[in-house]
């Protein structure tokens, strides 16, 4: 991703927290804004990076339709801060392509955290970590930091590349 890229993203961005408000409770500020500092400091640290997806047609340009926000390149553990696929481009395998291409471009060991409370990303996730290392993988639940009115996320762990 690139500087370029922002526009894009920030637009992404505030979809990508509108569909998880209905997990979190999360609303908008007073100027309609969803909090952004995981989106900004991934132009910022080097240690972050991000990929954004498109789908291509015969007669349109590409259509730019999620992204993946990764953290901890500079250190032994890559996390998945944020991951999106619009709601008209889901369950087309553009999710899953996202996802290979994430964990291809930054092998590692990996943790992907997600909410009990959304079940498609409960099978998204375990079906991708499957995917990318058969059954090798572990699943825990851990407490949302500062947040303690929340339930725990599920962490899935695995080693790909």
């Amino acid at each position: 991703m690139t500087p370029a890229d922002r526009p894009v993203l920030e637009r992404l961005w505030l979809l990508f927290r509108h569909d998880m408000s209905e997990i979190t409770g999360a609303l908008p500020d007073p100027t309609g804004q969803f909090r952004r500092e995981r989106l900004d400091v991934t132009f910022t640290d080097p240690g972050r990076s991000g990929i954004l997806a498109h789908l291509e047609s015969d007669d349109a340009p590409p259509s730019p339709v999620g992204f993946a926000l990764v953290r901890g390149l500079d250190g032994p553990t890559r996390v998945l801060s944020s991951f999106f696929v619009v709601r008209g481009a889901r369950r087309s395998g553009v999710g899953r392509e996202l996802a290979a291409h994430a964990l291809a471009s930054f092998p590692g060991h990996w943790e992907i955290a997600f909410q009990d409370a959304n079940p498609p990303a409960v099978r998204f996730w375990r079906a991708v970590a499957t995917d990318a290392v058969g059954h090798v993988w572990t699943e825990e639940h851990r407490a949302v930091p500062g947040r303690p009115e929340l339930p725990p996320d599920t962490w899935i762990s695995f080693t790909s590349g």
